[in-house]
């Protein structure tokens, strides 16, 4: 694990950077960070909001995927939302899994400890978010729109929710 001194990072506010966050949700630039040592997946799904008199943003793990086992171990996670440039890495994260291979020494990213959350976040992402887990729940397949269910989840391999207040919110601009 590549640790570096800290960059230069701000914090801001949710909307300051949501136009950004939101372009990249489509499986082409963000990385759920999760465990110790992290280990970052791909997401193209997650939603950005206000729940409970605070800022929530929520991620989708599926059961089979290793972050899943992180994530039940831990009370909090990063979001990392990186630059073009790393289309690669965003694809070896995205399809192989942290069981067989250390991803962070793969794709040479660099890692830091987040600020006001234990875990770690990958120092060359933009952005970043920091989120403690405050609720989770699997998806309901008896309430899920038909057409999704049929579409998204031929395996019946549903997604837990997780719901993490947004801790503080990171950019390197």
């Amino acid at each position: 694990m590549t640790f570096k001194n800290r960059i230069m990072r701000k914090q801001v506010e949710l909307f300051d950077i949501f136009q950004e966050t939101l372009g990249k949700l489509d499986g082409n630039g963000i990385l759920l960070v999760a465990g110790d040592p992290p280990n970052p997946m791909t997401i193209g799904w997650a939603t950005i909001g206000h729940i409970w008199n605070k800022q929530i943003m929520t991620v989708l793990v599926r059961p089979v995927r290793h972050t899943f086992n992180l994530m039940e171990t831990v009370k909090d996670f990063s979001v990392c939302v990186l630059p073009d440039q790393y289309r690669k890495e965003l694809n070896i994260c995205g399809t192989k899994s942290g069981r067989n291979i250390n991803k962070v020494e793969t794709c040479k990213f660099t890692v830091e400890k987040c600020f006001k959350a234990e875990s770690f976040f990958i120092a060359d992402a933009s952005i970043h978010f920091e989120c403690r887990i405050v609720h989770k729940h699997f998806l309901d397949p008896t309430t899920l729109d038909p057409g999704i269910n049929k579409r998204y989840y031929p395996l019946k391999d549903y997604h837990m929710v997780y719901y993490g207040e947004i801790l503080g919110i990171y950019s390197d601009k």
